[in-house]
């Protein structure tokens, strides 16, 4: 760590130095009267899987009546892969009844999320999760977080790999800390807690890390997005090695230049045996020299900014006894969401289905979760989360398929034949009312933003071109709203960023188009855009590469932050051609 840094450490760093190893006051609080969690120890939740919220629909109402907040919690958990059982996920669809207020969230790092948890139920939804082999262990905090990997159930050696390095990764940096257990298990309190972290230390990581893996055929997981990436490189059906790429990450501040969502850049390659320990190898670094003063730069991205990529390289190179061969050449990874039916291999199938913004629910006009329940205990299918929030069963014998569908229509859901691009490929987080971040709407409205951008694209004869809309609540990009061809991003109450020109394969950042815009002004804003891209595209071309070719750009842009120019005026007069 730098010498600027040594003397100043964030008020994080403090808490997670004097948490005696993740444990800090919060078994006490948990057993006893007190609503909240103090500070420090909300922070120390969070490695725990845990976030502590409030319910901010009701957070005005309750301060003019001089009551406290209306405390609730999200529990995440860490799925490898996005692999469950039909026992495990039966499991967590009742705790979801118990403790969740019946709903799941698939997360766009396919994990699940339960909201609106109470205090007192904390301990036996993460008993009953851990109950069924899953953890909520390093869901979140300073910590590898979930790790990603092509959800498809194929067999060949690649996808096979791809599931077994997820795992294998995220047990490998998995915190070692006894805390877990002793805290939700009743487990022995330690004597000694000086070694519990062989790789992690006292302080953890300076922020989240996260690592996702993809194939040379297959950029679903959007690679690009994390702080190390493993693309797969697959020569006549063999899985010669990866690709890696590494400081990628959606966040950012508003008005804050300084920050900004940068696509991982690529560091070399490396072959099939050595790709966890390079993930490892990238992690270290991060450990060891990222920054511990100001957590809006602690990210591996600011790191590599700060080193540039040779130095980089060089501090890697020092940490692994295998060769970093040069980054491999390939062409555009195209990106499948999975969706429909699927051959796995043999007589066995797969189904994608689509989940709206992954809320696993019965409010709406598809009941997903009486639906997803329903085919999981007719026909007892393997399930996999997907990165686009949806769910896939496999293992299906090709009998299945007619009452798959029938089930699924029963309850309202409908077939990929039946969804528009617009819709297919939108994704938005949770936002309010329970998001301590969100600065305005997102899942909420989402459904209705979709609704009038798929009737505008209807009327220009687009309704099937493929198009990414993504809606974040605020600029930390949880639902990866910066590679989207187009993306909505809360700056204030009713009040948003649009950002256009990213792409489904998520190689590129968009710009910032237009500021400053309410819900209902934003397809007013998008539509000369719209009609310039019906008139004129080229045949296959997306709204993003259409825009790309309308501005210019020679080349992607590896980073953008919310401070950059808008670009709606300067493009006005070619919108007119």
């Amino acid at each position: 760590m730098g010498k600027d840094r040594d003397d100043k450490e964030s008020k994080v760093e403090v808490a997670k130095k004097g948490s005696r190893h993740l444990r800090g006051k919060i078994k006490d609080t948990l057993e006893g009267d007190a609503s909240p969690f103090e500070e420090s120890d909300t922070q120390l939740l969070k490695f725990h899987g845990v976030y502590q919220q409030d319910d901010r629909d009701v957070r005005k109402e309750r301060r003019a009546e001089g009551l406290d907040r209306a405390y609730i919690f999200m529990v995440r958990t860490a799925i490898p892969g996005g692999v469950l059982t039909a026992e495990q996920y039966l499991r967590l669809d009742r705790l979801a009844e118990d403790y969740g207020f019946g709903s799941l969230r698939v997360t766009t790092r396919q994990g699940l999320q339960f909201h609106r948890v109470l205090k007192g139920s904390l301990k036996g939804l993460i008993t009953g999760i851990n109950d069924e082999l899953i953890t909520t262990l390093s869901a979140c905090g300073d910590v590898e977080r979930n790790v990603m990997a092509c959800p498809a159930p194929l067999e060949d050696e690649a996808h096979v790999t791809l599931r077994r390095l997820s795992r294998e990764i995220a047990v490998t940096l998995r915190p070692k800390s006894k805390a877990y257990h002793e805290i939700w298990f009743d487990g022995d309190k330690q004597l000694s807690t000086d070694e519990e972290e062989p790789f992690y230390g006292d302080r953890y990581l300076p922020r989240k890390f996260k690592t996702g893996i993809a194939l040379d055929s297959d950029n679903c997981v959007d690679v690009y997005n994390y702080d190390a990436g493993l693309i797969a490189m697959v020569d006549a059906g063999r899985l010669t090695g990866f690709n890696v790429v590494v400081g990628g990450g959606m966040g950012m501040t508003h008005n804050k230049a300084d920050t900004y969502a940068a696509l991982a850049q690529p560091l070399g390659f490396v072959g099939p045996e050595h790709a966890a320990a390079a993930v490892q190898a990238v992690c270290a670094v991060f450990r060891d020299h990222g920054n511990r003063a100001d957590r809006k730069h602690a990210r591996l991205k600011y790191l590599l900014a700060e080193w540039g990529m040779e130095r980089f390289r060089e501090e890697f190179r020092r940490r692994v006894d295998f060769a970093l061969e040069a980054f491999r050449s390939m062409p555009l990874i195209p990106a499948h969401d999975h969706l429909g039916w699927q051959r796995q291999g043999g007589d066995r199938y797969f189904y994608g289905v689509f989940v709206e913004n992954g809320r696993i629910a019965d409010g709406g006009e598809a009941k997903y979760k009486s639906a997803l329940r329903d085919v999981v205990e007719a026909h007892r299918p393997g399930v996999v989360l997907t990165p686009h929030q949806n769910v896939l069963f496999t293992d299906l014998p090709e009998s299945a398929r007619e009452d798959i569908e029938r089930r699924l229509a029963g309850f309202g859901v409908k077939s990929v034949g039946q969804l528009s691009a617009a819709k297919r490929f939108s994704m938005a987080c949770p936002a309010l009312p329970t998001c301590g971040l969100a600065l305005s709407e997102s899942e909420r409205v989402m459904p209705s933003v979709t609704d009038r951008l798929e009737a505008e694209l209807d009327a220009l004869g687009l309704r099937d071109e493929p198009i990414t809309i993504r809606m974040t609540g605020c600029p930390n990009g949880c639902a990866r709203p910066y590679t989207a061809d187009i993306a909505l991003v809360g700056k204030g109450p009713d009040n948003y960023q649009i950002f256009v020109g990213g792409r489904l394969e998520g190689d590129r950042v968009a710009d910032l188009y237009v500021e400053d815009v309410s819900l209902d002004e934003c397809v007013g804003a998008l539509r000369p855009l719209l009609k310039s891209w019906a008139t004129h595209r080229h045949e296959g071309e997306g709204l993003g590469d259409y825009y790309q070719r309308l501005v210019g750009h020679a080349a992607p842009r590896p980073h953008v932050t919310g401070k950059e120019s808008a670009t709606a005026e300067s493009i006005a007069g070619k919108l007119e051609v």
